[in-house]
């Protein structure tokens, strides 16, 4: 069976994002820093459609967390749109006409709506009846690769408390953020047992990844 893995990247006091997220601040005050280290490189730049970039010790990791990934999985807040009904002239997410996702996408919500067909293979299917049941669907949907779970936080701390992470990439960054949204906050006793497997030292990052046990 495909993996569950999650990547994130978390500043030093445990924030994955910072406080008052909004349309101008999609990350919170400050959250953007979390991705100083990612955004110069070539290997993060290209999906992108932009040329050019740096290539480091975090270019191997980079390229290795897109490597098989055949669909992935997200939470209402990181598609964006704020909460409640989706309205008649619906948010389209952060990325534009071309999102880097290039694969399907199901987003966690209470919600329902159709389908977002975007260009460059990227479609957002929004899941209204679960994780497990978005997980299924993302299975399916990536033909036996694996599963990407974006984030943000809830969504992640929810697949973490139900026992379905496979894989965990921390991307650790040396700032302090003080407030926002939390990691680890208020999970249960079902998250599993971690093994740590990685650690690589990039300029303004470390990589830390974790299996099962």
């Amino acid at each position: 069976m495909s993996k569950l893995r999650l990547w994130i990247a978390m500043s030093l006091d445990g924030f994955v994002a910072g406080p008052r997220q909004d349309v101008d601040n999609p990350l919170g005050v400050g959250g953007m820093h979390l991705h100083d280290w990612v955004f110069p490189l070539a290997a993060w730049r290209e999906p992108q459609g932009l040329e050019g970039g740096e290539v480091n010790e975090s270019t191997p990791v980079i390229q290795a967390s897109m490597a098989n990934i055949g669909a992935t999985v997200m939470g209402r807040n990181m598609f964006g749109g704020g909460t409640g009904p989706w309205g008649d002239d619906p948010w389209n997410g952060w990325w534009g006409d071309n999102p880097p996702y290039h694969h399907p996408v199901f987003v966690l919500t209470h919600h329902a709506r159709e389908p977002l067909v975007c260009s460059g293979g990227t479609t957002f299917t929004f899941v209204t009846d679960g994780t497990e049941s978005a997980l299924d669907q993302a299975r399916t949907a990536a033909a036996g690769k694996d599963v990407s779970l974006a984030g943000g936080a809830e969504a992640a701390r929810q697949y973490l408390d139900a026992d379905l992470v496979d894989e965990m990439e921390i991307n650790l960054v040396p700032i302090f953020l003080g407030d926002g949204e939390r990691l680890f906050d208020d999970l249960g006793a079902g998250h599993p047992r971690l093994a740590h497997v990685r650690t690589v030292t990039a300029p303004g990052v470390t990589h830390l990844k974790f299996e099962r046990a």
